[in-house]
């Protein structure tokens, strides 16, 4: 099954940046920030202030975690 990735840009920390993800990736963020009342800038800039990595990695296991029940 091929995967696509979308690039897109957000604001973290009152900065553009773009990322890049699988659109499956783009798709689970969007709901988990919708079901935690916020936005999608807000979420990635909860994880980037916790990330060790680069920001894109960061946002996989974040989102991996969320779906196994091990992050709120």
């Amino acid at each position: 099954m091929p995967t696509s990735i979308k690039k897109r840009s957000v604001v973290v920390a009152g900065h553009r940046t773009s990322v890049s993800l699988e659109a499956a990736f783009w798709d689970v963020l969007r709901d988990l920030a919708r079901e935690r009342g916020k936005t999608l800038n807000q979420l990635v800039s909860e994880i980037d202030l916790t990330r060790d990595g680069n920001l894109s990695s960061a946002i996989r296991v974040h989102v991996l975690d969320s779906l196994r029940g091990s992050r709120t």
